[in-house]
């Protein structure tokens, strides 16, 4: 099962409104089960740099299904998972990628938030993958 485009824009609204209220601006990239992006959205100002880290939060967390900044505890040095951020084209491993469920807890996609600190990053997104 894969989000819908519908899922995905109620995601970035919601992520966007959350945004807003802790007064930054970001890049909200929504991708499918598969990893293909579904939709995005740069807010007005956003950085340009970050468009790119939004997009591939979002595909390192749906490519192990766990929210980024876990995976970049997983791939510190003498962890389990080091140096996997230069597997698959490039991942990132710090927070603001979450996975996306629906109701019965199936992951059906993931979004990927990117441009103010990692902490306001991560808060934006799991604004975005729980309004669904």
């Amino acid at each position: 099962m894969n989000i819908t485009l519908e899922q995905a824009e109620k995601a970035i609204a919601a992520a966007k409104k959350k945004s807003t209220a802790i007064d930054t601006k970001m890049n909200i990239a929504i991708v499918d089960s598969g990893a293909n992006l579904v939709a995005f959205g740069r807010m007005d100002g956003a950085w340009l740099g970050s468009l790119d880290i939004s997009i591939k939060k979002a595909k390192t967390a749906r490519y192990f299904d766990m929210n980024t900044g876990l995976i970049g505890e997983l791939s510190q040095p003498g962890q389990p998972l080091f140096n996997i951020e230069h597997s698959n084209d490039g991942l990132i491993t710090f927070p603001g990628g979450v996975p996306i469920k629906n109701a019965s807890g199936k992951i059906i996609g993931a979004i990927g938030v990117s441009g103010s600190s990692v902490e306001n990053d991560h808060t934006v997104a799991v604004a975005g993958a729980t309004s669904l």
